[in-house]
This record gives C-alpha cells, structure tokens and sequence, in this order.
C-alpha cells in the first residue's frame, strides 16, 4: 500500500473503497477498492478534498482492511453467528436464530486492546432475533500487518469463540399461587396471564397453575407436585415480601431446594428468590411483577431458558444497572436497565 498525489494515480490500482458524504444529504461509495484510476477521476477526487489517494501493491507482507475484518470475524464467530461479506471495511455479525447472546467481554477487551483492531458488540446475554445485527469488526487503517491480523484471530478464538447464541429451550412452565385471599375466591389471580405473556416470547409451555392459602407446607407441596410431574420451571407467586402472612420464601426452601439467593439488587423486583432442585430452577415472584413493565423476572427469565446456570455473582452484578427509570414510554430491553452485568 502506497501513499501517492492523485495527479500522479491515474492507472494505479485503488486500495481502498472511498466514501462521500454531502452533509445532511447522503452518504455513498464513489469509488470501489480495486478501481484503476483514470484521468476523469482526477478532477472528481479533488472535488472530494482527496489530494493524495492509497493504491495497492502486490506483496508487500500487508493485509487489506476487508481481508482483515473478515479474517476477525470468521475467528470471532461461535455457534449461531453469521458474517457479512466486508462493506467499505467492515463486516457485520448478525444471529442465525433468535436466542441469548453470549459475549466473551474480557477476551473483548483484550482483541480492542490491540492496535488499530476495532470490535464492537451489543451488551452480553441480550435477546436477540434472527437476523438481528449484534456485531461489527474493522481494522482503523487501510491495511495492517499480518502478524497482527494473526494475533487478532487468536484473541478472536481463544479460549473459545468471541460470541455465539444459546437458543431458547421450549420449557414446560408451572405456577403455584399463594395468597389467601385468592384461594378463597376474595380476589382473582392475575399472575397467570402474566405469566403466561412472559414465557410465550421464548416458547414456553404452559403446564398449569395450582393456587393454594399463605401455608409453606402447601406450598411446598404444590412445588413438589410439580417437579414430580416433569415441570421445567416452577414459579412461586406473590407472598414474598416481609409481611407476616407471607409463607412463599420459607415454602420454597421447605422444598430442599438450593436456594441462590432472596433479594436482588434490582428496582423493582428486589424480592425476587431463585433456587434449584436438581436441575429445575424455582423462582419466587415478588407482587411488583403484576404491576411494573419490567422486573428481576425479566433479567432472569431469557437466562432461564437459555439454560444458563445462574449464581449468587450474577446477581450481585446486576446492580450496575439495576435501577429501572421507570419511563414514561418503556424502551426495554433498549436501555440500560440490567445491563451493567458483563459477567
């Protein structure tokens, strides 16, 4: 690659695509890598503010920025992850299927920690759709040398892929409600409506609802009922704050399950519980999730189905970012909200 005046370009090979931009109007390509220029270009890259102009020369150990950028990217692509071909230097990553992304940040950190290597990516275990882009990789300059290229893919696919996408499982889904006054017919239970608009967007299956009074034994009982009758993921609702009528959190530990952890440091939602038995994760779901747009539940929930296994960290990270502000018009997920957990 070679620096020259464009007056002294013409019959040189371009090394680079050139953009033109007409402010506030549009923006386009003018000319393509690999355009050999001729004597009309003069005058039109002047136009342009270009007064020296790269062209390409064969075998001088360097890789162009499109080479490079697919090169990082191909490295970089783990399951359900697809490129695009290089566009002015760059490649997009978009999603196969819909699913939770993964993004490996520490190894991010370290592939944007070297020179002139660019990658950007939208916040680890964001629901994606398919086709959706959640990716983009270049390199700053027109082109760059080969062991730094290699060292990019290295760092792109080591330990493992860069990024990838965990599809969602279809998980048979049960509900157990407590509350008194709803097994005494005083109130109608809203949960499982709710509940059942939250599952539908992973492709949850509806198993079915039992309600029973503000009890721990009954309500550890349903729970058991459930999980004995090959339920997936069981949800525990209302019942969960400290008032002395609320039996959900000592219901669920008088289960045997492992409970994770009672009480997130996320607002609202903050008396939120997760636990497992075996293999089946038991959430317990604080009354606020009836009421507010977004909650822990929908921090929690694409995890779930992604099959993750969530720990006590994951939870104590989710405080960065775990202060809903409660817009007027809801952006969610289109915001920071629970998105200050890169773990």
């Amino acid at each position: 690659m070679r620096k020259v005046l464009v007056d002294e370009a013409v019959g040189m090979e371009l090394g680079y695509d050139i953009t033109k931009i007409v402010p506030g109007k549009e923006k386009y390509r003018a000319f393509r890598r690999g355009h050999v220029i001729k004597p009309e270009d003069v005058s039109r890259l002047k136009d342009m503010g270009k007064q020296y102009v790269y062209v390409w020369l064969p075998g001088d150990n360097m890789i162009h920025e499109d080479e490079a950028a697919l090169r990082i990217a191909r490295a970089a692509a783990g399951p359900g992850i697809a490129y695009t071909e290089p566009s002015q230097g760059r490649v997009n990553l978009k999603a196969c299927h819909a699913g939770l992304l993964k993004v490996q940040t520490a190894q991010l950190n370290w592939l944007n920690n070297l020179e002139n290597v660019v990658f950007a990516t939208l916040h680890s275990n964001r629901v994606v759709a398919k086709d959706q882009k959640v990716a983009g990789t270049r390199v700053v300059p027109v082109a760059i040398g080969l062991s730094l290229l290699e060292e990019a893919e290295r760092l792109s696919r080591e330990p493992g892929p860069l990024l990838y996408i965990k599809p969602f499982k279809p998980l048979r889904v049960a509900v157990v409600i407590t509350g008194s006054e709803v097994s005494s017919g005083r109130i109608k239970d809203g949960f499982a409506q709710t509940i059942q608009e939250k599952i539908r967007p992973f492709g949850g299956r509806w198993m079915g609802q039992t309600i029973v009074p503000d009890d721990a034994g009954l309500i550890a009982k349903g729970i058991q009922n459930f999980v004995t009758e090959g339920a997936d993921l069981i949800m525990a609702t209302g019942g969960m704050s400290v008032d002395p009528d609320d039996a959900t959190p000592k219901g669920i530990r008088s289960t045997g399950a492992r409970v994770v952890f009672y009480g997130a440091p996320v607002l609202p939602g903050s008396q939120f519980m997760l636990a497992y038995q075996g293999d089946v994760p038991i959430l317990g779901v604080p009354g606020g999730a009836l009421f507010s747009r977004v909650t822990t539940l929908d921090l929690i929930l694409p995890r779930i189905f992604a099959e993750d296994r969530i720990e006590r960290a994951d939870i104590v990270g989710l405080g960065h970012g775990g202060m809903c502000e409660e817009c007027a018009i809801c952006r969610y997920p289109l915001c920071p909200f629970g998105k200050g957990n890169s773990i």
